[in-house]
């Protein structure tokens, strides 16, 4: 299979050559130049055969197609479960199991799994650029953390994170790089794009990415919806709906790809924080990305999601088909701290805001008459936020075991401002 850009302006690549570039070299984003035909799978007992099963047709003539399977062990060695609520049916989807208690462990894991195949015998070492509003950096320092011809220079806004996400950014050291930058996540992203798009840099220095613009982390996140749609309609439940939080739209994209090529799910519909470029897109207004904005849920702050590139892509262009597709809905602080209190004293269920902003929308749709099985996904712990949930629900969180061991190591990270000269001249050290 080939890949190519979302601008069109790029020859095609290999799945490996796309991995490890990160973006195209037109500014764009990678993706299939032609999706898998959707086809029947089948239910297994483990995320690693299902992520084999979804992926195998993503791989097929790339040198890294052997190694899948051993990849996949590698990567999805902890549960995601998909477990009911305490309450009318509904599911909860908990992506937050890995060893930095969120989601992006999963994509993480996957691409330094594959990177590390694809770097093996070259002298110098390939750096990954990566821009974060909380979890993205932590889970991929984790993954890429003592990794031999790899480096990782994380870029998160100074003021931005929660007390624990930056102390996790900082708590690696040897060959992971942490710096706080004086602006917001969309300039920490524009920040890594320019570097990556800097042919010049990229002689001098190898570049990739770790954030969902990178197809080694986009695609394996299609292998959790999988999973758990298939164990849901083998337990004889109906297609799974999801509600999704989501900010740069990445964790989105891979449950709408999942949809696209065959796996049995339904709806999906996006909650956003006070952010609200997506629900006014979908609400009929134009594609207008603007400064993002500070939220209780602050891993979804982003004012221009990348990829929204990728889903216009699946849709060709056509903004009456893909409004026809999707709705999205904003949540605002109010509402996600009100959802966190509620939640755990009528059913004493713990949140962290990014899962309360989509429980909070999953109820507004069954308010309005919503049937059908639906999912919620839960994309960090709640310990991850204490400072936000603790005084909401009036009693201190357990901390997960690795989360515990992160939070007992020194940090340090170091202060950049948001100046590309200035990112540039730490990547070429």
């Amino acid at each position: 299979m080939h890949f190519v850009s979302t601008r069109g302006q790029s020859a095609p690549v290999s799945l490996s050559a796309a991995i490890a570039a990160g973006l195209a070299p037109d500014g764009g984003l990678y993706v299939p130049k032609q999706l898998p035909a959707a086809r029947r799978f089948v239910a297994t007992d483990s995320l690693a055969k299902t992520a084999a099963q979804v992926l195998s047709p993503f791989f097929e003539g790339d040198v890294l197609s052997d190694a899948l399977p051993a990849i996949c062990d590698e990567a999805f060695d902890f549960p995601l479960p998909l477990r009911p609520l305490a309450r009318r049916g509904d599911h909860v989807l908990e992506l937050f199991h890995g060893p930095t208690a969120a989601f992006k462990d999963v994509g993480a894991r996957f691409l330094a799994a594959a990177l590390a195949r694809l770097r093996a015998g070259h002298a110098q070492p390939l750096t990954i650029v990566v821009a974060t509003s909380g979890d993205t950096g932590a889970a991929v320092a984790a993954a890429f953390h003592g990794q031999p011809g790899l480096r990782v220079v994380v870029l998160y806004p100074d003021g931005r994170v929660s007390p624990r996400q930056a102390h996790q950014l900082g708590c690696f050291g040897g060959n992971v790089q942490a710096f706080r930058v004086s602006g917001s996540f969309d300039d920490c992203q524009a920040l890594a794009k320019q570097a990556l798009a800097d042919t010049q840099l990229q002689a001098q220095v190898p570049l990739s990415s770790a954030n969902s613009i990178s197809l080694g982390r986009l695609l394996p996140q299609m292998s959790y919806y999988a999973h758990a749609a298939l164990q849901h309609q083998q337990a004889g439940g109906a297609l799974l709906n999801l509600v999704i939080p989501t900010g740069n739209l990445g964790n989105a994209m891979a449950a709408i790809l999942a949809r696209a090529v065959g796996l049995p799910i339904g709806r999906i519909v996006l909650a956003t924080n006070a952010n609200d470029v997506l629900p006014r897109y979908f609400a009929g207004e134009d594609f207008s990305p603007g400064a993002s904005v500070a939220t209780t849920a602050n891993a979804m702050d982003v004012g221009a999601p990348s990829n929204f590139e990728r889903l216009r892509w699946l849709f060709a262009g056509d903004d009456r088909a893909l409004r026809e597709a999707f709705t999205a809905h904003s949540v605002d602080d109010v509402a996600i701290r009100a959802t966190i209190a509620s939640a755990f004293a009528s059913t004493g269920e713990v949140f962290c805001p990014h899962t309360a902003t989509a429980v909070r929308v999953l109820d507004d749709l069954r308010t309005q008459g919503a049937k059908g099985d639906w999912a919620v996904v839960a994309t960090a712990h709640p310990a991850k936020f204490e400072s936000v949930v603790e005084p909401l629900i009036g009693t201190a969180l357990e901390v997960p075991p690795a989360l515990e061991a992160l939070l007992r190591r020194p940090t340090h990270a170091e202060p950049l401002a948001a100046d590309y000269p200035a990112l540039r001249a730490v990547l070429q050290q």
